[in-house]
């Protein structure tokens, strides 16, 4: 049986606005060198930053924020039409400086808490976000080494199909996506090759249009709007 999160509350939290309800979860990495680090500043009333979850590199799962309280994780970005994405969302923080990959005990405990927290709150796999996806321009986290698509493998998140014609403008679709319509597009599509293409460099090309095309098709990041 797997263990419940320990509960390690930070006071870095508040009401979720105008009545919003979690649809979303977003991943980070701590970019310090240990847990205790990173659980002592997600806990520092000064630093003003918190998560719902924290996880080791041993896969113990820390709960700092209840999850229907709004933790002070993403800050400035969007995701398609939101731009409190603290109060849509649910963050995780594992623990990584950025520069290795993710050891199979965080990954395994990542991916029980993230299977519980999407039946619990209705979260659909495109709704799974890095740091860097909301807010490109600042962020790069949970960076190149995390493994998106053994998540997508297992219906936690989506991975694009790269055999799709490369038809359309990228930048348009990246929007479909919802990654932010602001800002230097070279930004959106460094973000976009950092989830999807880690290494990619150079102009868009037609690998970089055949993803977003297939994740515009099948993961608009408004389903209403682009059946209408």
């Amino acid at each position: 049986m797997t263990a419940p999160p320990v509960w390690h509350p930070s006071p870095n939290f508040g009401p979720r606005r105008d009545g919003a309800l979690p649809d979303m979860v977003v991943l980070h990495y701590t970019g310090m060198d240990s847990c205790g680090a990173a659980l002592e500043r997600l806990c520092d009333p000064e630093a003003e930053v918190s998560a719902h979850y924290l996880i080791s590199e041993t896969g113990k799962v820390l709960q700092m924020v209840e999850e229907d309280m709004r933790a002070w994780h993403a800050g400035a970005g969007q995701w398609g039409d939101v731009t409190d994405v603290n109060s849509r969302s649910i963050g995780i923080e594992l623990v990584n400086t950025g520069a290795h990959p993710f050891p199979e005990p965080q990954m395994a405990a990542l991916e029980r808490l993230l299977a519980d927290i999407m039946v619990r709150w209705s979260v659909s796999p495109e709704r799974v976000i890095g740091h860097s996806d909301m807010a490109p321009d600042r962020k790069s986290d949970p960076g190149p080494h995390f493994d998106w698509r053994r998540l997508a493998r297992q219906g936690l998140s989506v991975w694009p199909d790269k055999d799709t014609a490369p038809t359309g403008d990228f930048f348009a679709l990246a929007k479909r996506i919802g990654y932010p319509p602001q800002g230097d597009p070279d930004t959106v599509l460094a973000a976009f090759r950092l989830r999807f293409r880690p290494g990619a460099e150079g102009p868009v090309t037609p690998a970089d249009i055949a993803m977003a095309a297939d994740l515009a098709r099948r993961f608009p990041v408004d389903r209403d709007a682009a059946s209408t």
